[in-house]
């Protein structure tokens, strides 16, 4: 409390609490990443803003579609990789369980490779995580309001292909459906088909199935050559 005295007057200036209905609403944000470490880092980051809150986190699909049910964000931040299944098939589900919940993804995988598959799933945004927290933050807020994006200098054509409705290219990856992505990615990880299977929750016979289709769609003339252009492609992509 401050006081000024003018003529013998003396006023008081007092500061009177902001009312709650000023108070800024915190959009309610949902992470589902399989690093403990991303998750922390991220949530504190997004805490540490004024109009945007962490208001649940799971590591694998079914544990996010089972928190978000009860959480009711506003905003789920999807990694295309997860424990026991794929961000992709994450981001179908989500438009079923909760279609008025904007998605946005944040991976390490190459934005060449998935960003389109994403926007097609559902997603409104993609964002590699090499980019600045300041970046983050600008692509939350703008899946939040509506808007899509996608970033890299391939950004307009994937966007306007994907509102026009035009298929995806066809370079010899993109043409396997996100399942057969899904399965060519574990086994360049060196996972062998009983433990694709037991990941993805399906039998041996139909992860025998998927490898028969990406060899066929691929132009691979065994399983030696599937194994060989699976790790190559882990490989170029980093890892993830």
């Amino acid at each position: 409390m401050t006081t000024s005295g003018t003529g013998g007057i003396v006023e008081e200036v007092v500061n009177i609490p902001r009312p709650m209905s000023q108070l800024p609403v915190k959009r309610k944000v949902f992470l589902v990443d399989d690093h403990p470490l991303v998750r922390e880092w991220l949530g504190n980051l997004i805490n540490r803003q004024p109009d945007l809150e962490v208001c649940g986190e799971a590591a694998s699909a079914p544990e996010a579609c089972g928190k978000i049910i009860s959480a009711e964000p506003d905003i789920a931040v999807v990694d295309i990789t997860l424990e026991n299944g794929s961000g992709l098939e994450l981001i179908k589900d989500l438009r079923v369980l909760r279609p008025s919940m904007a998605v946005m993804v944040l991976s390490m995988h190459d934005e060449s490779l998935y960003a389109e598959r994403a926007i097609r799933a559902g997603a409104k945004g993609y964002l590699v995580k090499k980019e600045t927290t300041k970046k983050i933050l600008f692509v939350i807020r703008e899946v939040l309001e509506g808007r899509l994006f996608v970033s890299g200098r391939f950004s307009e054509g994937i966007l306007d292909g994907v509102r026009n409705g035009e298929p995806a290219p066809e370079s010899p990856v993109e043409k396997l459906s996100d399942r057969e992505l899904e399965v060519f990615r574990m086994i360049g990880r060196g996972m062998k088909t009983r433990e694709i299977g037991e990941s993805l929750h399906i039998s041996m016979k139909t992860v025998q199935v998927y490898c028969a289709r990406i060899k066929e769609k691929m132009h691979l003339a065994d399983a030696t050559q599937l194994m060989r252009q699976a790790m190559r492609s882990y490989d170029a992509s980093g890892g993830e």
